[in-house]
């Protein structure tokens, strides 16, 4: 009978080691922005309950369904910057333009917003435009790498 039991934790000695690291590597290689993930969520996250906490839910019926579209979508996108790096970091310009959206929309999607519906949007999308730059800037620099 075989011994299949492994005497050492240590993989060094795999035939597939370097590789495996390359591949780490590569997939790391755009995690310097890690903690950008957390704040996109939360900003995604109060987008979608914001109309809630500002109290704009009847004055701007409309705004309401908005935010929470787009503050799902914002929370979605930060989950996947988390989960699959590699891959969604090429979506950071969805984050750029769904944060421009939301600094202009207040005056597309509601009906005579007041200042504070306004502000709120604005900071939302300031927020989501400025952590989505960081993503998109890094993965651009990430992708440039050999």
């Amino acid at each position: 009978m075989a011994n299949v039991s492994h005497s050492s934790s240590d993989i060094t000695s795999h035939p597939d080691a370097p590789e495996m690291q390359a591949r780490y590597a590569r997939m790391l290689g755009g995690r310097d922005v890690a903690l950008v993930d957390g704040p996109a969520f939360l900003v995604g996250l109060y987008c979608a309950a914001s109309p809630w906490i500002v109290h704009f839910t009847s004055s701007q019926p409309a705004l309401v369904a908005h935010n929470l579209i787009m503050g799902i979508a914002l929370g979605l996108l930060a989950l996947g910057f988390t989960r699959a790096p590699e891959r969604m970091y090429g979506l950071s310009g969805a984050m750029c333009a769904i944060g421009i959206w939301m600094i202009i929309s207040p005056w597309i999607v509601g009906s005579s917003p007041d200042t504070g519906v306004i502000w709120n949007n604005i900071v939302i999308g300031a927020l989501a435009l400025a952590l989505g730059s960081v993503c998109l800037l890094t993965a651009a620099r990430s992708a440039r790498k050999p």
